[in-house]
């Protein structure tokens, strides 16, 4: 079928999509690594490559050689039976986190909303219910999901949310503590909130977080569907810290771009998700679960972590020299590959003459930019992208003068 103009896939969404999303005006038809191309033949620079899914580049060779394999097999068969890299992928997450189990399902609200289940589930005989999470962050958009979000946009026209939630703000242990009461049952947070600006939790918070739960028997549930899977430097986001959760939720990288969704928990709370408790149709496909084992094969023989690593650092050795020669630049943060720039003025001027220029990048919060490179991006893609993202923030300083 010949490439359709944008006009013409533009217009087709006009006629037949919902739009309940703000649309840039580009249609993007093709993926490779940490580049895209749109339907006029333009090819992008990506530092926000599918909101974080595909960590290891576009249409990875080894997941697009599983999921070919994998569909000439078997793509899918119901979860009332066994197949075979379910079992190979909840071994892999098992092993490379805190020996857990796993729970599959197809996206990150949908591992929230298993993991509120379960923290219910789990304090149930004690009367336990309620779950305290963060303002400012982000954990899907499923009703629970939404109720759990420390964030009000997200609950207009929705009211009233489910009860037994609390928001407190976030990185403040005394809060959490006057928050916490005998119904207590979790306590839920990101490591690294991005959606709600990519703020970095304390180590000494996280710390004390898992001790106060601890004392409390409350569980500690982290959020990771952001921070999981490579995208910090190292496995998962909770490892800089020394603590392990009780439950943790994982997706977007997860799948390598497939839809994937998991949640792990320890094995003595995994307990309480018993048979006809929670259920997921197409949870853990055999074709999911083959994306995402070439996933942690291309992390593990391809020396991801690593390059994540020095990626990251060029980067904010960039952009910590940029902050030194724009006043509109109020701080740069985050981990690994999980960047956040705020400026002191709105960002989507920047946001907008980096579309302009072919690199895509994201602003959240109005006033943050926010990076969530692949792990294996090129140095030479890394600098196309940054030397277009100072020149739109220069502009934007000027504009605002």
């Amino acid at each position: 079928m010949p490439q359709r103009s944008f006009k013409q896939i533009k217009e087709q969404f006009a006629g037949y999509v919902i739009g309940n999303y703000s649309r840039n005006p580009v249609a993007f038809v093709r993926g490779e690594g940490s580049y895209v191309w749109d339907s006029e033949g333009n090819r992008y620079v990506d530092l926000m490559p599918g909101w974080g899914t595909t960590t290891i580049g576009h249409c990875h060779p080894r997941v697009i050689s599983a999921i070919q394999r994998q569909c000439a097999r078997l793509i899918h068969v119901d979860n009332t039976f066994y197949n075979e890299p379910q079992g190979l992928l909840a071994e892999q997450i098992s092993r490379h986190s805190f020996g857990g189990r796993c729970f599959f399902c197809n996206s990150g609200a949908e591992a929230v909303e298993a993991a509120i289940k379960l923290a219910r589930l789990h304090g149930q005989q004690e009367g336990r219910f309620k779950i305290i999470s963060m303002k400012d962050s982000f954990h899907g958009r499923t009703f629970a999901a939404i109720t759990a979000t420390g964030q009000d946009k997200y609950h207009k026209g929705y009211l009233p949310l489910l009860p037994g939630f609390t928001h407190v703000p976030f990185n403040d242990l005394r809060a959490v503590e006057e928050a916490l009461d005998e119904k207590t049952c979790a306590v839920m947070l990101e490591p690294i909130q991005g959606e709600g600006g990519v703020n970095v939790a304390d180590g000494d918070y996280i710390r004390a977080l898992r001790e106060l739960c601890d004392r409390n028997g409350v569980l500690l549930i982290l959020d990771e569907v952001q921070t999981g899977v490579g995208r910090t430097g190292r496995w998962f986001g909770y490892e800089h810290y020394g603590v392990e959760p009780d439950i943790m939720t994982l997706a977007k990288a997860l799948g390598g771009g497939f839809p994937m969704g998991a949640m792990v928990a320890s094995e003595k709370v995994s307990r309480s998700l018993a048979p006809g408790t929670h259920a997921s149709t197409f949870g853990g496909s055999p074709l999911a679960c083959a994306a995402s084992l070439a996933v942690f094969e291309a992390i593990e023989q391809e020396n991801l972590l690593e390059r994540c690593r020095e990626a990251s650092e060029y980067i904010f050795s960039r952009l910590n020299a940029a902050a030194q020669n724009y006043d509109v630049i109020k701080e740069v943060r985050g981990r690994g590959l999980m960047i956040g720039i705020e400026l002191t003025i709105p960002g989507k001027a920047v946001f907008d003459y980096c579309l302009k220029n072919f690199v895509r990048i994201n602003c959240t919060h109005e006033t943050v930019l926010r990076l969530l490179p692949s792990m294996n991006v090129p140095q030479e893609a890394l600098e196309q992208g940054l030397d277009v993202l100072e020149e739109g923030i220069r502009k934007a300083q000027s504009s605002a003068l």
